[in-house]
């Protein structure tokens, strides 16, 4: 076989940047190969985390400490090697691109507390300047709930430089997020989670001096309201209206570059009818009492993804009419609305949305006419993730898909929520049926029959199923919300 280029080896293996299994055996083809994969791996070393190997990765990055950082270290009393580690065959630290400090912090309180209580803040510093330097230029910071002031830290100017994504809280330490506002005008995307009794002047600096914010996502800490399960807008007491307005009224100078918004507690300002170039909205706030009125009658003519908690059927109605027929995909979560307003939203979709691609939605009885009317309508539709009520007539449902179903419509998910499992004489007719129609993906939630497997694999080697897996186990890549 000839000898392949570096660059079209590294394409490849580009290919497989978030699958770990596949790029580590290639480790040890040749040492070329390695070469160019562990800069992959290493690009974000914290994705590949699982319980158990926090150790092994901690243990590797305090390898690459400096003589002069252990020996500083060794005058404190602290001494992290019980024996002295290999030298790296690579300079790992230098490969990364994402710098997750709140992993960082966690793994050396995990790890240290124990034996050196008082002296976490110096080992966690020394790790720290392994990652922030002038020779690492860092794209994702990951900042954690504490009052790191990692600006003053040698090389953060050029360590932060070309940052392109900040995740931060609230209560994060407002000189950093100044400082960092200073240095750093790249961000394009930002997630922040909200807390209680905020100031957050840091972070509206911070939001001021992006030139180009395409992503924010607005997270809340509930746990730091005092509540898990928020049921009104008095749930969130503590939120300082004068901050959430300056947030806001910040994140509304982006109007015109910010294409994905995530909400999770109610605007208190009409910033969503700001958002003129908006493609993906996610309205993440589950609560049926609380007040929304700042999301009515909004227009959002370039919206193409729209996933929602939203328990007033007019609001979620309203915000699929007024889209400009743009929508390619829908998720809408468990709501619990009666038939007729059920009615309503299935019309809407299949009246507003000719170009739908995917669609997660709750059916019930009474809902199937609209369902008919729906896959008439959407012929574009590549998959539907059905959430449906006890008493649902499954059967009914198969036969509808089918003999209705469009030509591209092959990926399905069935969340039956009832305590009754799919027949399998009821899966039987609707896969002898599917015959000649293009192989399915196909989810099916975990109180599926107990012979549902065997009975799967007869229809896989058939060709009528191409891929099945128990919802919530394994999920499709190309089938999620």
């Amino acid at each position: 076989m000839p000898k392949l280029n570096r660059d079209i080896l590294y394409l490849i293996f580009e290919k497989f940047q978030n699958d770990d299994k596949t790029l580590y055996p290639f480790l040890s083809v040749n040492k070329t190969w390695c070469e160019i994969i562990i800069p992959i791996l290493w690009r974000n070393p914290w994705k590949y985390l699982i319980n158990g190997n926090e150790n092994l990765l901690l243990n590797v990055i305090i390898s690459h400490l400096s003589e002069e950082s252990r020996n500083n270290l060794k005058i404190q009393g602290i001494d992290l090697f019980t024996s002295l580690p290999q030298k790296p065959l690579f300079n790992y630290i230098c490969f990364c691109k994402h710098l997750d400090l709140s992993v960082i912090s966690t793994m050396v309180y995990s790890y240290y507390s124990s034996k050196y209580t008082n002296n976490i803040p110096i080992i966690r510093s020394e790790i720290f300047n392994l990652f922030i330097n002038e020779n690492i230029k860092v794209t994702h910071l990951y900042l954690p709930r504490s009052d790191y002031q990692i600006h003053l830290v040698p090389g953060a100017k050029h360590c932060f430089s070309e940052l392109t994504f900040l995740r931060c809280n609230s209560k994060s330490n407002n000189n950093f997020l100044t400082g960092l506002a200073e240095i750093c005008q790249s961000i394009k995307e930002l997630e922040i989670t909200i807390e209680a009794r905020n100031n957050g002047c840091g972070i509206t600096k911070l939001i001021d001096s992006s030139k180009k914010l395409i992503n924010v996502r607005l997270i809340v800490n509930h746990m730091m309201f005092g509540c898990i399960f928020p049921t009104s807008n008095s749930d969130f007491p503590n939120i300082d209206d004068e901050f959430h307005i300056k947030l806001e009224n910040s994140l509304m100078k982006h109007a015109n570059t910010i294409q994905y918004f995530k909400i999770a507690i109610p605007p208190v300002t009409r910033i969503l009818s700001s958002l003129v170039n908006l493609r993906e909205l996610e309205l993440s706030f589950s609560v049926q009492s609380m007040k929304l009125d700042n999301l009515e009658n909004i227009s959002l003519p370039n919206l193409r993804f729209l996933k929602s908690n939203v328990f007033q059927f007019n609001i979620l109605r309203n915000l699929i009419v007024n889209t400009n027929r743009s929508l390619t995909k829908i998720s809408v979560n468990i709501v619990p609305h009666n038939v007729i307003d059920n009615n309503c939203i299935i019309q809407a979709i299949y009246q507003n949305c000719p170009n739908l691609m995917y669609l997660k939605l709750l059916f019930m009885m009474g809902n199937m006419s609209e369902l008919e009317q729906l896959l008439i309508n959407c012929q574009y539709l590549n998959g539907i993730y059905f959430l449906v009520l006890n008493l649902f007539d499954l059967d009914e449902l198969f036969e509808k898909l089918t003999k209705l179903s469009p030509y591209n419509l092959f990926k399905f998910k069935f969340n039956i929520i009832s305590c009754e499992p799919i027949k399998l004489e009821s899966l039987k007719l609707f896969f002898d049926n599917w015959k000649s129609r293009n192989p399915m993906l196909l989810q099916i939630d975990k109180t599926g029959c107990a012979d549902l497997i065997d009975f799967i694999e007869e229809y896989k080697s058939e060709g009528i199923i191409k891929k099945f897996n128990k919802l919530n186990e394994n999920n499709f890549e190309d089938f999620e919300w």
